[in-house]
């Protein structure tokens, strides 16, 4: 199972974005995919605001809604407890250290475009790195 961060969903439907085909590539094979429920903001906030596309934010958040068998995670006060703990081991911010906090208890790995925070930390992999099964 993957847990993919913003990073990924974002430059999958942003064809600007740098590194838009090995993330549109990555979530084309299908693998098993998990959301977190801060992901649907993390999106909305880059795509529609950053980049203004307020029709290609509301497409993408009904796909994660709608998109998968299961809902996005939801957060909880034992995920917030280990991600202040990865804060100040790895110096995160609290979202990176959520995605990483959750990866670690359910056993998934994190796939991730964000090398300088997680990739280079080895926290997470980047989609072309991903181990498929």
């Amino acid at each position: 199972m993957f847990l993919v961060d913003a990073s990924v969903w974002v430059a999958a439907v942003m064809p600007q974005h740098t590194q838009h085909i090995q993330a549109e590539r990555f979530l084309r094979l299908g693998p098993p995919l998990m959301v977190l429920d801060l992901t649907l903001y993390e999106v909305a906030n880059v795509v529609a605001r950053n980049y203004g596309e307020l029709d290609v934010a509301r497409r993408l958040l009904q796909g994660l809604f709608h998109g998968s068998d299961r809902p996005p995670l939801q957060a909880d006060v034992t995920l917030f407890e280990d991600g202040l703990d990865l804060m100040r081991e790895h110096d995160l911010t609290a979202y990176d250290a959520a995605y990483v906090a959750a990866a670690r208890r359910h056993g998934w790995q994190l796939v991730s475009l964000d090398v300088r925070d997680l990739v280079s930390k080895g926290l997470a992999v980047t989609p072309d790195a991903a181990d498929y099964p």
